[in-house]
């Protein structure tokens, strides 16, 4: 039997991760930080990625993440 569609409202946010040892722990870190404060979390897609140099060396790892959720009614 097939599933129904979900219908419904979603927004999409973007937002920045960050980390010290690489762009997936900067993507996880974006994502578990803003599930702290939003619900119904859907889809998560990495825009960008890019790096924070200081003195000729990589100092933080940054993901630029396009996260969408559910309106609740």
């Amino acid at each position: 039997m097939a599933k129904k569609a979900d219908s419904g409202v979603y927004r999409v946010t973007e937002i920045i991760g960050t980390s010290k040892t690489s762009w997936e722990d900067a993507a996880k870190n974006a994502v578990n930080t803003a599930a702290k404060s939003l619900r119904d979390l859907r889809i998560a897609e990495i825009t960008k990625l890019d790096m924070r140099i200081e003195n000729g060396k990589v100092v933080a790892f940054r993901a630029r993440v396009s996260l969408s959720f559910k309106y609740q009614p």
